[in-house]
């Protein structure tokens, strides 16, 4: 714990204490009785993709994204989060939202039906970056679904740590500054949520059909990472061999913003080959290394909300850094929304603590060790004797991951007793039991082996049978009379919105995309 600013916080009155912000987007595959990706469209009655303001999709038509609001407890967001899960279980038919976080079975990428957002110039252009994706990368690797957690710290937390520091800046550059503080320590830390969270070390044989592995087999239609705690995170999972030039500077919210905008800019040989269409037909946004901020794939980002038509970028020079999102987190298959609580609660404790320990620059040597160390963990993050990199030196993983843990239990005590009813103590607590086993055999990543093991199914079989359990709870479950009339007018408000931006739309898509590209 950073003595200097953890006395300043621990100098707080209780009621200089707001709580955290914080808000889940929970990816899923819908798929067919047979656990094979779902090939028919987005469902009507989940309302527009484009403008739903809880349900939309990421990548594929198929793959789902459930957004909640921004809430101020863990169990506000779970409950919101349940809620728009159940909505969309009663809504899904014969077919089954998968609870993994690698796919279901795939056959290549035909098999994986890319997103539509209709005919408005934004609905195209969304489907045209998709389209981006598959012709540099292909659609298999944008099957994959994950748990991105958002979190900030309310305004007048922010004035109040702003006086206290004795700092004099506007406050939207002192936000942003101390959000990038955050996320230097995030990125230093960031292998620690990857053996803690990470619960997807095996994949079904059709995901890495006719491509060259190191993993072992399960069964005849499984493989698995013989120590990997996220082959979702690893190198068959995101990756992009073009943006390995980017260095990417996360010192501070200038630097990013610049980086990625020559990101944006800057073509590349491959993609120029490729080329922006074929035919008629727009493929790419552009031939640069990122079409867009989006593509740039990271454990962490510092986001600001956007407007219609307003790029990342823009926003976050414009107004700042408005909160933190964490993407490097695995679907929990345990769990019928894909998070838990003793979970959301942790993680409001590492970020806050990444914002009270001292946070020096980053130079280029550390973040080769600081990636070095998180792709080790995700590869080989179940062995006990794994060794990373601090300073000059190797250190034992699991020394260092419960020195961490100890460091997290002052400011466990301290927000425990300023209290909302949250037990930062409990949640610190379930995370250490995972690495009592000398065989880590209590990590997710472990676990999941362990049930497919017992049970003895393969990845396929065991994520279907999850899946179909999270879906009965969900649907006995139900939902409110009120709040089910709240999400059907919630969809049928989103597809009269869409409806109304390609009424009004008359700019020619091309002209709208040159536009689009030169800001």
């Amino acid at each position: 714990m950073a003595g200097s600013r953890f006395s300043v916080l621990r100098q707080f009155a209780e009621s200089d204490w707001h709580g955290f912000l914080k808000g889940v987007e929970k990816e899923g595959l819908r798929v067919d009785r047979n656990g094979f990706i779902a090939q028919t469209p987005h469902p009507k009655a989940l309302g527009s993709a484009l403008t739903h303001p809880r349900i939309t999709t990421d990548y594929s038509e198929a793959l789902l994204e459930l957004i909640t609001p921004v809430c101020r407890t863990t169990s506000d967001l779970l409950t919101s989060l349940r809620q728009i899960h159940q909505f969309v279980q009663q809504n899904l038919g014969d077919e089954v939202f998968w609870a993994a976080s690698m796919p279901s079975a795939l056959d290549g990428d035909p098999s994986i039906p890319i997103a539509e957002y209709g005919t408005s110039n934004i609905g195209r252009l969304k489907h045209v970056y998709r389209q981006g994706l598959a012709v540099r990368y292909g659609r298999m690797m944008q099957s994959i679904a994950g748990a991105h957690y958002n979190l900030s710290l309310p305004d007048e937390f922010w004035r109040t740590w702003q006086a206290a520091l004795g700092n004099q800046q506007k406050l939207k550059d002192f936000k942003s500054d101390q959000y990038f503080w955050l996320v230097r320590n995030f990125r230093r830390r960031s292998w620690l949520l990857m053996l803690l969270f990470g619960a997807s070390p095996a994949l079904d044989a059709s995901f890495v059909a006719n491509v060259s592995h190191n993993l072992s087999r399960f069964d005849d239609q499984s493989w698995f990472g013989e120590q990997a705690t996220s082959l979702r995170m690893g190198d068959l999972g995101y990756h992009n061999n073009a943006q390995s030039s980017l260095n990417i500077c996360f010192n501070e919210l200038g630097t990013y913003t610049k980086t990625l905008h020559r990101a944006i800019h800057t073509p590349w040989p491959e993609y120029e080959t490729i080329g922006n269409r074929r035919g008629d037909d727009f493929i790419q946004i552009n031939t640069s290394v990122l079409q867009i901020e989006n593509e740039y794939y990271s454990a962490v980002r510092p986001k600001r909300t956007t407007e219609r038509g307003e790029k990342p970028i823009q926003a976050l020079d414009a107004r700042g850094v408005e909160y933190i999102e964490v993407r490097c987190l695995d679907l929990d298959p345990f769990s019928p929304v894909g998070v838990n609580a003793s979970q959301i609660d942790f993680m409001d404790l590492f970020l806050l603590d990444c914002l009270l320990e001292d946070s020096p620059r980053i130079g280029d040597d550390e973040c080769e060790r600081l990636d070095d160390n998180y792709k080790d963990v995700v590869a080989r993050g179940r062995d006990p004797e794994l060794k990373l990199c601090s300073g000059g030196s190797r250190e034992s993983m699991m020394n260092t991951a419960n020195e961490l843990l100890d460091q997290l239990e002052p400011l466990a005590e301290l927000l425990d007793g300023w209290g909302d009813g949250t037990t930062y103590r409990s949640a610190l607590a379930d995370q250490r039991r995972k690495l009592e086993a000398p065989d880590l055999s209590g990590v997710p990543s472990a676990q999941v082996l362990a049930a497919m093991d017992s049970q003895r199914m393969g990845h396929r079989e065991w994520a279907l049978a999850m899946s179909r359990q999270h879906q009965d709870s969900l649907r006995q479950e139900g939902l409110d009379a009120e709040v089910l009339s709240e999400f059907q007018a919630m969809s049928e408000a989103s597809l009269a919105e869409q409806r109304q931006m390609e009424e009004e739309d008359n700019e020619p898509f091309d002209q709208f995309l040159e536009r689009y590209v030169q800001t």
